[in-house]
């Protein structure tokens, strides 16, 4: 049984931390982007150091006090939303925002928390470095619940996910006790990883305050297509032609349908798109290439070698850096033309790559046997990661069909279990998908994830109902 942030455990927080760590509760704190989630109340607190994240989950676990992590706000399955609590501790690091130090001859780069995500960016481009993890929310995405969340980006295929990209964490764990694990090593067999059992748990392990990351060097020639293809089977010809060409070269291959870019024109007409018709398919492709070799002259080889085979039929080469940058805004602002178009379901879904030609007609046909619905079908088609997101015909609004929202997700995700996929390949599972774990993920991985949480916070304070159902 958890109990309220109370008048008397506040006061006590109060005495051991500095006032700085207290500030007025903003509505935004407790609702998620979509509104799918809210909060009724909770006590906001900002420490600063990792020592006061202990003394606060030190005094939270000792009273019975619930606690939520919270980072940028972004998650897209309400994780970061305490509901159904009764005042929790929202606690946000949004203080802890330091790059404490970087370090271009190893490639890494150690940065608090609170950190946000174009601020790595920009410490890793002052280093004459990279730091790949990229995706739409990252001028407001924190370091820590990226990792919390294990996020992925368009630039997986080649980099891989927030896992992928961490050394060490430094955490709290639900006791208040400190892991120091910000160790600047490539190889450390010394005991269990408990560096990637935090990574992805989404705030229910321990609170991540620190990590050391992983940095690239940037490739000395890049260049970015938008390419129509006829359909996805002709987008994984075209990955395989661009793979066997140019193995790890490849940046980002994203697959893009005709909705999103009807989205964009609808409810974001100052976005740049870069066809006049919107094509049925297209794909997103950047490259990145050593000394020596122009990624230009190899995009337009492959280019020209694809439309020859017939699986390419337009393409837009550019030639600038003002002209890379639309065409990744128009990527980047999909999600927020899905989100002002209002989805009636979302699908962060992962199959494997080879079946997608054939899930996707499969998935849109099971839609409209149920009804008459848009679907925008997109993602990142190098990893088999697809958002597969339905919405009510043009003009009607989603709260409309929300009864019909259990149905359309059982029908996608039963398919995606027929596919041996995942119904969560990026977002995570937060409150949104605890019960799709249950439906269809591994008992025995249940049984230990369940064991897991007991051992490191009996008291079940930590994101209580998010992963696993709340005890």
């Amino acid at each position: 049984m958890l109990n309220p942030a109370s008048e008397q455990f506040e006061t006590s927080l109060r005495a051991a931390l500095p006032e700085a760590c207290f500030r007025p509760l903003e509505p935004r704190y407790l609702e998620e982007p979509r509104g799918r989630f809210r909060a009724r109340d909770a006590l906001l607190l900002t420490p600063g150091s990792t020592a006061e994240v202990s003394e606060i989950l030190r005094q939270a676990n000792a009273a019975r006090v619930a606690v939520i992590p919270y980072g940028g706000g972004t998650g897209l399955v309400g994780g970061q939303v305490g509901v159904g609590l009764e005042r929790p501790v929202l606690l946000s690091l949004e203080r802890m925002n330091t790059v404490r130090s970087v370090h271009p001859a190893e490639n890494l780069l150690i940065a608090e928390g609170g950190v946000i995500l174009s601020n790595v960016h920009a410490a890793a481009d002052a280093a004459g470095r990279i730091f790949p993890l990229s995706l739409a929310s990252e001028g407001s995405a924190q370091i820590g619940g990226l990792l919390g969340t294990n996020a992925g980006g368009v630039n997986m295929l080649r980099y891989g996910n927030a896992r992928e990209l961490c050394l060490g964490i430094e955490a709290v764990l639900a006791d208040g006790s400190v892991m120091h694990g910000l160790k600047r090593l490539r190889k450390d067999n010394t005991g269990y990883d408990l560096r990637n059992l935090l990574i992805g748990s989404e705030g229910t392990l321990g609170v991540i305050t620190a990590a050391c990351l992983r940095l690239f060097s940037q490739p000395a020639s890049r260049g970015t297509t938008a390419m129509v293809v006829r359909s996805p089977r002709d987008a994984l010809t075209l990955l395989s032609q661009v793979q066997g060409r140019l193995g790890e070269g490849i940046s980002a291959f994203e697959l893009i349908h005709r909705t999103g870019l009807e989205f964009l024109a609808e409810v974001m007409p100052q976005v740049r798109l870069p066809f006049a018709q919107a094509p049925e398919w297209m794909v997103l492709l950047e490259i990145g290439l050593s000394g020596g070799l122009d990624a230009d002259t190899a995009l337009e080889q492959i280019f020209v070698e694809a439309a020859e085979a017939g699986v390419v039929l337009d393409g837009v080469m550019t030639s600038s850096d003002a002209q890379r940058d639309a065409l990744w805004q128009m990527r980047e602002s999909i999600p927020e033309a899905n989100r002002l178009i209002g989805a009636i379901t979302s699908h962060d879904i992962s199959v494997p790559i080879e079946t997608i030609p054939d899930f996707i007609p499969q998935a849109w046909e099971r839609v409209q046997a149920i009804g008459p619905f848009r679907v925008n079908c997109f993602g990142h088609l190098g990893d088999g990661n697809l958002h597969f997101n339905t919405y009510p015909p043009k003009g009607e609004d989603r709260d409309r069909y929300s009864d019909w929202r259990v149905d359309i997700s059982r029908q996608v995700h039963d398919l995606v279990q027929e596919y041996g996929g995942s119904v969560s390949a990026e977002h995570g599972i937060g409150r949104l998908k605890v019960g799709d774990l249950e439906r269809y993920g591994d008992p025995g991985k249940l049984a230990a994830m369940r064991a897991i949480k007991t051992a490191l916070d009996p008291a079940g304070i930590l994101n209580p109902g998010v992963v696993l159902r709340a005890g």
